[in-house]
């Protein structure tokens, strides 16, 4: 039998979703525009790249 092998990066979606998931907890928290290690504003610029941005520079 032939094992069916998936195009899908299954964990990547995985991290991808727990990213989300993160980013609308911070929202519901006031912190989404926040470095969350310095505490520095995000940029908008950033956000708007990468809106599950955590860090200025991960």
């Amino acid at each position: 039998m032939s094992e069916h092998v998936s195009p899908l990066d299954l964990d990547a979606i995985e991290r991808d979703l727990a990213d989300v998931d993160a980013a609308l907890t911070r929202l519901d928290n006031d912190t989404y525009w926040v470095d969350e290690v310095t505490g520095q504003p995000l940029s908008a610029g950033l956000l708007a790249a990468q809106p599950t941005a955590r860090r200025n520079n991960p």
